[in-house]
């Protein structure tokens, strides 16, 4: 691929050094115009060793030299073409699969020559540019540079103020449906529902982007219809980040009916907008019908208990929810015998995690759930404190549950990973949280409480979803 690149680069320099061998591109056509300064020298040098020798296999030597040219050199002589300084950690990294580049300042030059040196790269498959000025000349050298790699699939361009103008390039790339690219981060580019509007025209016959996030825009309204159209259509988006934006009741109610059409989100973020109530109804229809979402977040959305109680009923029915996250909204702990009364009543609900961290709760709520978590061990509730609770009784709750394994262990001869490979069906060193949860539960070799489980959960976590036991080497009782 890399020599097709640059024989169809040097064809195109030959042709363009005829007749304007000072000339600057214009950024309209990938196909035209990217890529032609920065390899403009390079073919002149590599002419100059033929001129001073008559000897003909020179010239195939000189042409095999141009097509294994390093990366490195090609960025160099980008940058200088480009007026601008070379980035250090660019060239010391360029074969590794993870490039950073966020806060460097590169500018739109700067971008393109970067793009220029990524266009035959086959290392780099996530590369992140978050907050570098890039404006449209630079998102557009990127998109440009996707046409011709397949091999970069996640790009952050995210506090990029790239405005409509970047959106509108953005979209007419979504549309294209050619390059490898899945996961594309667009937090905090001050985009407006005019480009929702854009960005949504093309989403909704893309098929390539699986996770996308909005984040940090200014979406109201109008732009939560546009993405409800959207989401009703797409067959494509598995994880999409909404949260900072500015949906409100119409906004909320407008999406919610786009997700009653969807049947490929999984993971969806709408923390920090304002659905209130009437929103909350409307997700609570949606979660009694949907069949495909693992992880909702709604924190800080103004849901009070009138709001939860609507989406209780929809979790009474649901059936693929994992994580629900409620924090931050003005709910009770009325509200949070609701929500697990609802998984209660719902024999083959997933819940793994109901996120009301900012509840104070009662006693008898625990003994709520105790009876809950007999009927779904998975389930793990995180509140923020009991209500007077006695400080023996705290002190009992939290007895280290690491030295009652470590003693347990001690007393049958065999080591704490044999424990816990135990719980594992196939013996294995990692573990879904919520099978790990309920495996822990369920055995009768060391009692355990909720509270307990959880601190061997965050203890053995290296992944948000996964427990992995090798990590009990770094672990003391």
């Amino acid at each position: 691929m890399e020599m097709m690149i640059h024989h169809w680069v040097l064809t195109r320099i030959q042709t363009l050094s005829k007749d304007e061998p000072e000339t600057k591109p214009t950024s309209q056509n990938s196909d035209e115009t990217l890529y032609c300064e920065a390899e403009a020298s390079v073919a002149v040098e590599k002419e100059k060793p033929a001129q001073e020798s008559s000897e003909t296999d020179l010239e195939i030597e000189d042409t095999e030299k141009f097509f294994t040219t390093r990366q490195n050199e090609l960025y160099l002589e980008a940058c200088r073409l480009m007026s601008v300084v070379p980035v250090s950690y660019f060239l010391r990294n360029m074969e590794e699969s993870y490039m950073n580049l966020n806060h460097h300042g590169l500018g739109p030059n700067g971008t393109k020559a970067i793009a220029i040196a990524l266009v035959s790269n086959t290392s780099v498959v996530t590369l992140e540019l978050a907050d570098n000025g890039l404006m449209e000349e630079g998102i557009l050298s990127l998109l440009e540079m996707l046409q011709e790699n397949y091999y970069l699939q996640e790009l952050n361009v995210s506090d990029n103020d790239l405005g409509f103008k970047g959106a509108k390039i953005i979209s007419e790339f979504l549309q294209r449906n050619t390059s490898s690219l899945w996961n594309l981060q667009l937090s905090g580019n001050n985009f407006r529902d005019e480009s929702a509007e854009l960005l949504c025209q093309a989403l909704a016959a893309n098929y390539q982007i699986k996770t996308l996030d909005l984040s940090h825009n200014q979406f109201s309204d109008k732009g939560g219809e546009y993405m409800g159209q959207m989401l009703a259509l797409n067959v494509g988006l598995q994880s999409l980040d909404l949260s900072w934006n500015h949906f409100y009741i119409r906004g909320a109610v407008a999406l919610c009916n786009g997700l009653r059409a969807n049947g490929t989100l999984q993971k969806l973020d709408l923390s920090m907008n304002g659905f209130g109530n009437e929103g909350a109804t409307a997700l609570g229809e949606v979660l009694r019908l949907n069949s495909s979402l693992v992880y909702l977040d709604i924190s800080i959305n103004d849901i009070s208990n009138e709001g939860i109680s609507k989406i209780s009923k929809g979790l009474e029915f649901n059936e693929s929810l994992k994580v629900l996250k409620l924090f931050l909204n003005p709910m009770s702990m009325d509200g949070a015998v609701l929500l697990i009364l609802s998984i209660k009543r719902n024999p083959k609900s997933k819940m793994e995690e109901i996120d009301i961290s900012n509840v104070l709760v009662s006693e008898q709520f625990l003994k709520i759930l105790d009876g809950v978590c007999a009927i779904h061990p998975q389930l793990d509730v995180v509140y923020k404190a009991v209500q007077g609770l006695s400080a023996k009784k705290t002190v009992l709750l939290w007895a280290n549950p690491m030295k009652l394994i470590q003693s347990y262990a001690d007393q049958h001869k065999i080591t704490v990973l044999d424990f816990f490979k135990s719980l594992s069906p196939d013996g294995k060193m990692t573990m879904p949280v919520g099978n790990f949860r309920k495996a822990i539960i369920l055995q009768d070799k060391v009692p355990l409480n909720l509270y307990q489980v959880r601190e061997l959960v965050k203890k053995l976590s290296d992944k948000p979803d996964t427990v992995n036991f090798s990590l009990l080497k770094t672990v003391k009782p």
